[in-house]
């Protein structure tokens, strides 16, 4: 399996987000600098997708504060992401920086997850990989925390965090910024904490995600990860 798509349903539906995990460095507005995977070359190609579940936000994120964003298959409805077609090895060094772990293991949970649905290399969030479906005859997969939404306390997530997965959403599938208020506002952790006249005001001024929409440059890659 030298190819699989990355599922992605919270800041990575931004494109240029994901560019940071691929490139290395450190986001505008971000707390985090990534080290980057052995392969930076962009997906080989994207698509919207639509899975099983839902999204929730719960913990306290050490790159942008405030609630992160997992899935929990079992929530009702649909959750939207976006699948980006890559190798193993940029796949396993995603994953690697998302759990807090230095990249470079080819990670042979992978084929786990693939064989039996799911794999769980450790008790912490993003340790926990799902497939979630086949496209083009190649495995889907993501990864989340090992608890579901009901067991957890949920957290409202921080403007800039949220806006880039409203911006992600606009970019993935399209939506106009009312529909991207409709599925935001009753997720887990934003409904109760963020209105929809707040939500509108949050994603409705384009330039304002121009924070999140560079790549990285040269100057801006890092070799090791300052938590």
């Amino acid at each position: 399996m030298e190819l699989l798509w990355y599922v992605a349903y919270g800041s990575n539906l931004h494109a240029a987000r994901l560019g940071w995990y691929l490139s290395g460095g450190r986001p505008p507005g971000g707390l985090r600098t990534y080290p980057g995977c052995r392969d930076c070359r962009p997906p080989r190609r994207t698509l919207p997708a639509l899975i099983p579940g839902g999204i929730y936000f719960a913990g306290e994120s050490r790159a942008w504060t405030g609630g992160m964003a997992f899935y929990d298959p079992t929530l009702p409805g649909v959750a939207a992401a976006r699948g980006y077609l890559l190798t193993r090895a940029q796949f396993a060094d995603l994953a690697a920086q998302e759990m807090y772990r230095p990249p470079g293991d080819d990670l042979p949970a992978l084929d786990v997850a693939v064989a039996d649905g799911r794999a769980t290399l450790g008790p912490g969030r993003y340790e926990t990989l799902l497939r979630v479906g086949t496209r083009d005859g190649l495995p889907m997969l993501t990864f989340t925390a090992p608890w579901r939404a009901a067991d957890v306390a949920w957290t409202p997530p921080a403007p800039v965090y949220l806006r880039m997965i409203a911006a992600g959403l606009r970019e993935a599938h399209g939506w106009t910024p009312a529909e991207t208020v409709d599925y935001l506002a009753d997720r887990p952790g934003v409904a109760g904490h963020w209105t929809r006249p707040r939500l509108v005001d949050l994603i409705r001024p384009p330039e304002e995600c121009g924070s999140v929409e560079g790549t990285p440059s040269p100057d801006d890659r890092a070799i090791h990860d300052h938590h």
